[in-house]
């Protein structure tokens, strides 16, 4: 497997970095540290194809860690619960500033044989049945099952108190 180069880590730190400020996002300002992680997506993406997280054991096959490729899918409910992903490579815009202290976060990643059992569409489930809430932006109509709406639309860049509980 080759090696994962400075080189590669900067390229992807630079192209990271951009897309996270215009999606809203940060990455965090300790930037050895956040090369560090930089350098485990790279490691991981050469060892399975794709950018696993860094701080989660990967199984190698795709469809079984569609979850934690990142950006993980738990990013956001971190942000919003402790100001950080669980990685911290994505911090809040309050930690960013120092206003927040970055706080320990637990996994939140369901067992294996969770991730695994078959899951019922909505439909069959009946869209009232679900566990979360659902937001929807008023600006574009984007919506996501979360507890609270994210701080961004992903993909107008409205802000949080641009969205309203749609279900």
């Amino acid at each position: 497997m080759p090696e994962v180069t400075q080189a590669d880590i900067g390229r992807l730190h630079e192209k990271l970095k951009n897309e996270a400020e215009s999606s809203g996002y940060h990455l965090n300002s300790d930037v050895e540290f956040t090369r560090q992680l930089l350098q485990g997506l790279l490691t991981n993406e050469k060892r399975y194809g794709y950018c696993s997280c860094p701080c989660r054991l990967a199984s190698g096959n795709r469809d079984d860690d569609l979850d934690i490729i990142c950006p993980c899918d738990y990013r956001d409910p971190d942000l919003t619960d402790h100001g950080t992903c669980y990685c911290s490579l994505y911090v809040s815009s309050a930690v960013l500033r120092g206003e927040k202290k970055a706080a320990s976060v637990p996994e939140h990643r369901p067992p294996a044989a969770e991730r695994k059992a078959p899951k019922k569409s909505a439909r069959a489930a009946g869209i009232s049945s679900l566990p979360l809430p659902v937001w929807r932006c008023k600006v574009c109509g984007y919506l996501c099952a979360r507890d609270h709406p994210p701080e961004l639309c992903p993909i107008c860049k409205a802000k949080k108190d641009r969205f309203e509980r749609f279900i």
